[in-house]
This record gives C-alpha cells, sequence and structure tokens, in this order.
C-alpha cells in the first residue's frame, strides 16, 4: 500500500467519481475533500463534521451524512436535507454509513447514540430514502450501524455492526422488500467499519482496530486478508479503473494525533461501480 495523503484526524465515507477523483470527510475535524485525479487535495464542503457516509448524486453534487443526511450541490448553491433524525425514528441522533441501489435509492442507517461522547450504546435502525423522498424503515437492533453495499445482482444487501460485531445480509426481493437479517461474517476479535463489494461478489471489509481489510467470499468464508499500515482501518473504496483499492484510516493507535492517512494499491478483481443517488432534490 502506497500512502496518498496524510495528517487528517478521521477518514470516512470514501466515495470515488471517474472525472473528479476520490471524495473523503474528516469525521472529528470537520470538512469533505476531493482527491484529484493527478493526487491534488481541495476542501469540497467546508467545517461539517461527522460524516460516515456519502454518495455521488445525479444532479452532480453529493449526499452526505451526519447530524442529517443532505443533498450538498458543490456548486455554493443551497443544498437540500433528505433525512433528519426526527423522520426516522425517536430515538436517533444522527447518520452514519451509507449506499445506494441500482435504482438511486438512499440506504442509510441511524445512530442513537453519541458514539465519541461516551454514551451508553443503543441501537439504531437501517432506512432507505425512495427516489420520491419518502422513507421506510426497513430492519432493527443495529448497535452500530457502519458500512453498507449490494451484491452485484442487487438481490442481498450487507451491512457492518460494529458493535455486533459482525457484517449483515438481507435478502433483497424484486420489489425492493428487505427480508430478515442473518449473520454473513464475522471479523472474530475485528471491528467491521466500512465495506464494499468487487464484481466477483466478495466482500471487503475494514476493520477498525486490526490493521487490515478483511476480504470475504460470496459464501461468507475468509479468503485473505490486506495488511493496513495503520490500525484504525476506517472504510475502503475502489477507483480508477476499479481495481484502485483506496484505504482510509483514523488516527487511533497511529503514532500521533492527525495522522489518518489515505492509502491506495492495486488489486486483482475490480469493485462494482456504485450507483448516483436519484432522490428527489
Amino acid at each position: 500500500m502506497h500512502q496518498v495523503a496524510t495528517g487528517y484526524g478521521l477518514i470516512e465515507g470514501p466515495v470515488w467519481d471517474p472525472d473528479q477523483g476520490l471524495y473523503f470527510s474528516d469525521v472529528v475535524n470537520g470538512g469533505v475533500y476531493r482527491l484529484g485525479l493527478d493526487d491534488s487535495i481541495s476542501e469540497v464542503i467546508p467545517r461539517r463534521r461527522g460524516v460516515g457516509g456519502m454518495a455521488r448524486h445525479a444532479s452532480g453534487g453529493i449526499v452526505v451524512s451526519g447530524r442529517d443526511v443532505s443533498y450538498a450541490p458543490l456548486s455554493g448553491a443551497e443544498g437540500k436535507v433528505l433525512l433528519t433524525p426526527g423522520q426516522a425514528s425517536p430515538d436517533a441522533i444522527g447518520f452514519n454509513d451509507l449506499t445506494t441501489d441500482a435504482q438511486g435509492r438512499i440506504y442509510v442507517g441511524s445512530l442513537a447514540f453519541r458514539v465519541f461522547g461516551g454514551d451508553a450504546p443503543k441501537p439504531g435502525h437501517l432506512h432507505r430514502i425512495n427516489l420520491d423522498g419518502s422513507v421506510e424503515t426497513l430492519s432493527d437492533g443495529v448497535m452500530l450501524t457502519n458500512g453498507l453495499g449490494f451484491s452485484p445482482d442487487g438481490r442481498r444487501l450487507y451491512h457492518s455492526d460494529s458493535r455486533a460485531p459482525g457484517v449483515r445480509v438481507y435478502d433483497v426481493a424484486a420489489d425492493g422488500a428487505i427480508g430478515p437479517w442473518r449473520m454473513f461474517a464475522s471479523l472474530g476479535q475485528g471491528t467491521p467499519d466500512g465495506l464494499k463489494v468487487a464484481e466477483d461478489g466478495s466482500v471487503w471489509v475494514a476493520d477498525a482496530r486490526g490493521g487490515r481489510v478483511a476480504v470475504f467470499n460470496a459464501d461468507g468464508s475468509h479468503r485473505t486478508d490486506l495488511k493496513v499500515p495503520l490500525p484504525m482501518v476506517t472504510s475502503l473504496c475502489f477507483g480508477g479503473d476499479l481495481r484502485d483499492l483506496y484505504v482510509v484510516t483514523g488516527s487511533d493507535g497511529g503514532p500521533k494525533e492527525n495522522c489518518a492517512t489515505i492509502f491506495r494499491m492495486r488489486v486483482d478483481v475490480a469493485g462494482l461501480p456504485l450507483s448516483v443517488a436519484r432522490v428527489a432534490v
């Protein structure tokens, strides 16, 4: 793995734009940034903290999580809030990672406690924002919602629960209905964080305490581990020709404060391209 950028507090939410490069957030210090195709860094959304998940939108901006789920146009124009905690569930206080399906609907997990605030853990939910802006709650009992991703055929949805800990899987019906969850894979003593799915159906999971990306076959069996130079591996993203793996980290366990880093390496299987969000804005 090659270091591409460093000096952040806690990097999250990486999403690849083939025309612009890699968007990522700094959860604790605030801000959404873009790593350009030439590896230059620019800030695209100043100050916003707590962004645990992002997706590109068909209108040209990006969708960000945090205190709410919002659309940010990146042009200086006013954005739009797509989902507030009050709309999601009575105990929700914010949102973490998210993904999109082939239709452009947004799937996002809600948080019911302050992860960095010393609160006692309380379970959150999984929600879907439909194209018309309506919201459905799909699942509950998620102790610390994290990475989300669909199988290549769209018939499975994978979902990291960092406090379970393990990766859930839900069956997805043709009409979009989500079945009850079952355990897909465990990281043992590890902590599943962000995840992405490759074109061969394998599921690539960041281990937030284990200094690795754990790769699982489509049947849930463990394939391999990719070692990462820093211990707090928060998320990952396929970019470039989708064989460039970007791995992002936090600073915990590192040599100093604000040492969160983006790493890049070539891999032998391409990731799935992620659909843009098409929720009404």
